[in-house]
């Protein structure tokens, strides 16, 4: 199981460095005049440049990438029910996100930027999930229809 987690969680590295990026491309389309911006600029005051910040903010994409690929294993236990399953993955992964997300400077330094970004977390979570179990439920409930059909 560990090297399960661990090859899974290598192969959600790519994968979270793109969606980094991505959004700071879709950010710098809606906020910002024009111009891109890879970084909060706060996060380049820290670090001193631009570069060290963006490689910072990379690594930190990159973590998050891991991390949510990694617990993907948490599906595969079938003793767990999915009450179960759900708040263990949603709560490892808040607890990578938030840590990230406030040292990349994602949410505002204070109580109100960490309650609102633990919001459209929670509420992006409860989306993707949503339309995840739908998904699955109808793939389920097509291939019970074909394995009646069978029989």
């Amino acid at each position: 199981m560990k090297k399960k987690i661990i090859l899974r969680g290598l192969s959600g590295i790519p994968l979270g460095i793109t969606i980094g990026y991505l959004i700071t491309i879709a950010a710098s389309l809606t906020v910002a005049n024009g111009h891109y911006s890879a970084v909060m600029p706060s996060l380049v005051k820290q670090f001193g440049n631009e570069i060290n910040a963006v490689v910072f903010q990379t690594l930190m994409s990159a973590l998050i990438g891991f991390g949510f690929a990694a617990t993907s294993v948490i599906w595969e236990i079938d003793e767990w029910s999915i009450a179960k399953q759900t708040a263990t993955y949603f709560a490892i992964n808040a607890l990578i996100m938030l840590p990230t997300a406030y040292f990349a400077h994602w949410m505002e330094h204070s109580l109100k930027g960490f309650i609102q970004y633990f919001t459209i977390f929670t509420a992006i979570f409860i989306i993707i999930w949503v339309t995840q179990y739908y998904a699955l439920k109808a793939k389920l409930k097509k291939i019970n229809k074909h394995v009646n059909k069978q029989k």
